[in-house]
């Protein structure tokens, strides 16, 4: 079991290179990208993570339905088929199906989540 609480338990993760190495679309910043999973594979049918990046802009298309959690640092998502845009904060959660564009603005220099993903 792990205990995902706000500003609490981030394990060490993975330096991962950016979000470019990830298929997205830099707008401002390097923006790396570490990682660490608690289940499955990337290319497991579903797993579960940590994720963190540093500060910056970028368009992704969501390769797989996400429900994820803030840990720590702050985001705003904008969802690219509705223009809504919506700022997270640690403990605020979201959910994206698979196929959505959506550009992340990373407002900290440190942003993590704990995520679950199906491909």
């Amino acid at each position: 079991m792990y205990s995902i609480k706000p500003d609490e338990n981030v394990p060490e993760m993975e330096e991962l290179g950016t979000v470019a190495d990830l298929g997205a679309t830099i707008l401002e910043g390097e923006v790396k990208v570490f990682g660490r999973l608690t289940h499955g594979s990337p290319t497991s049918p579903v797993s579960a993570g940590w994720f963190g990046c540093t500060r910056g802009r970028f368009d992704m298309v969501y390769p797989f339905t996400e429900q994820a959690t803030v840990v720590t640092g702050e985001v705003t998502l904008r969802n690219g088929l509705t223009g809504e845009a919506v700022r997270y904060r640690a403990g605020d959660s979201w959910f994206v199906q698979k196929g959505t564009p959506v550009t992340w603005e990373i407002h900290t220099g440190r942003f993590v989540k704990h995520y679950l993903a199906v491909a």
